[in-house]
């Protein structure tokens, strides 16, 4: 019970990532013009594919998916294409940190789901940033 009590919690957590990365794509997109905006849609359904995948999990494993908030608080102001730039890779750090949770908990399904999710997000925040860390999602 512990067990899936964890991974319950750490299914939230990243549920609640994903809920503010879809959001915040949204912010992004707006600054965005071209090529740039085309990747932040890509990214933005990505989110929303991932966000209603770990909803389906969590209600089969009989909790209640913690809902989206009406509006999230972006980190810094967004007020050209660069920083836009700049929230979409905050916004992947934040999901590879998420998921790092996921990783952490016994079930080895959840384990390898969440390692690709990390390995994806880790990779949207290079694509943004253009440059990468050490260990994605580990605090600095």
């Amino acid at each position: 019970m512990a067990a899936a009590s964890s991974a319950v919690a750490a299914l939230q957590g990243a549920l609640a990532a994903e809920h503010a990365a879809v959001y915040g794509y949204g912010v992004v997109g707006a600054m965005l013009e071209g090529s740039a905006q085309s990747h932040a849609r890509a990214s933005w359904t990505a989110h929303r594919v991932a966000r209603d995948t770990l909803v389906a999990m969590l209600t089969k494993l009989g909790a209640t998916p913690a809902a989206a908030s009406p509006a999230y608080q972006m980190p810094f102001a967004v007020t050209n294409a660069n920083l836009a730039k700049e929230l979409a890779a905050t916004l992947e750090d934040g999901v590879t940190r998420a998921y790092l949770a996921v990783v952490a908990v016994t079930d080895p399904t959840l384990r390898a789901l969440a390692a690709r999710a990390m390995q994806t997000s880790a990779n949207r925040a290079v694509s943004w940033r253009g440059t990468t860390v050490a260990f994605p999602g580990m605090p600095t």
